[in-house]
């Protein structure tokens, strides 16, 4: 008789993600996708030839494991020009294959069996996983509603001596929200003397709006000599599906870092490093994204201004919360359903992003469409009483 070999899983509790569920919906249903977070709309003309041109010069073949020289060295130029500090090229600035992946590997990197790791929600869906994967122990803390701010008192009662990471997110996804001065000075005082790292996701941090400044944990001393930032170049030039970002750490945390990350990627995409690198060389090819995006999150906003949906405004990311509690009571992800399902509009329940799936009747819609796809489906959702 054959022994078959059973897996015992290391996330017995997780199914496929809200968002590979919703897309496949839309798709079902020939629903407008304002679920997952992609722009339906092309990239630069100039990315496009940058793109083009690093293929034809034969750039198609493994990238360094960090990231190719003159990517790392631009990053490191525009992190000093916009934050007035410097990184090292070399050895503080690793590129990677999406913001997930440095994400996922940064927790690999400090998180041991049986530590805690603060998760403030509503969360990214993949920070849960991976603190699970590694043996941790996920701790959670909830933003505010409806403001979606951080509660700082909460925080400080979850920190003790077995808190070895803490993770934030600005601007947020899903709740919109960004951090203030306030928050990093809050957050440097209840990290300070304590052996917490912190990774701060700020993959849209080129997407802030209403002339605020993106408060990077990188302005901070202390917050900086303890963090793992990561951002994404694909969101900023509208290309999700190039998958390549960055992670910037100090020295010692970027050895460990790259140790791990050499084994679950060793590079990204060499063709899209180098045409990053030549984006990154014009600074108005990211300082005009937030500009682009806010005038399609006012469309929105206007747009939907008399439907029975409450418009939550976002500060930044490329999402919007629409709260749904005078049209029904049913649960958001039921409603989401239904909204795929009978209307044609593809969204995201805001419970998917809570580990106990608390509802408060919201959905996420990703705004990052050209302003036909936005008028279309605002029509579609205005009609809804």
């Amino acid at each position: 008789m054959t022994l078959i070999p059973q897996i015992q899983s290391k996330l017995p509790n997780t199914g496929t993600t809200i968002f590979t569920q919703m897309s496949a919906l839309a798709k079902q249903f020939n629903a407008i996708n304002l679920s997952q977070g992609f722009p339906d709309f092309e990239c630069s003309d100039e990315l496009k030839d940058a793109i083009y041109e690093a293929v034809k010069n034969g750039y198609n073949q493994y990238a360094p494991m960090p990231g190719i020289q003159p990517l790392r060295e631009i990053i490191s130029e525009k992190i000093f020009n916009i934050y007035k500090r410097k990184y090292n090229p070399d050895t503080e600035i690793t590129i990677v294959p999406g913001g997930t992946i440095g994400i996922f590997t940064a927790i690999n990197t400090v998180v041991n069996k049986g530590d805690e790791v603060i998760i403030i929600e509503p969360a990214y869906d993949s920070y849960l996983p991976a603190v699970q994967m590694c043996g941790g122990k996920p701790v959670f803390s909830s933003l505010s509603y409806p403001d979606f701010k951080i509660n700082w008192d909460e925080i400080k009662t979850l920190i003790n001596p077995r808190t070895k990471l803490l993770i934030i997110n600005s601007p947020q996804n899903p709740g919109t929200s960004v951090i203030s001065k306030e928050d990093l000075e809050m957050l440097d005082k209840i990290t300070a003397g304590t052996g917490i790292f912190i990774i701060s996701d700020e993959v849209y941090e080129h997407i802030i709006f209403d002339n605020v400044t993106h408060q990077s944990l990188i302005l901070n001393d202390n917050l900086a000599s303890r963090s793992f930032i990561v951002s994404s170049l694909g969101k900023t030039y509208h290309v999700t599906g190039w998958k390549t970002g960055y992670v910037i750490a100090p020295e010692p945390m970027s050895q460990e870092f790259r140790k791990i990350y050499q084994y679950n990627a060793f590079c990204s995409f060499a063709p899209a490093q180098w045409a990053f690198y030549k984006m990154l060389s014009i600074p108005r090819t990211y300082k005009g994204v937030s500009k682009f995006y806010e005038e399609k999150r006012n469309f929105m906003e206007k747009l939907l201004k008399n439907s029975k949906f409450k418009v939550l405004h976002s500060a930044g990311s490329y999402f919007q919360l629409l709260d749904f509690s005078e049209i029904s009571t049913i649960s958001d992800f039921d409603f989401a359903v239904w909204l795929t399902k009978e209307h044609k509009v593809a969204t995201i329940p805001l419970s998917s992003f809570y580990h106990n799936k608390k509802d408060d009747k919201l959905i996420r819609i990703c705004f990052a469409k050209r302003n036909e796809t936005l008028e279309k489906a605002a029509e579609i959702l205005n009609s809804i009483k």
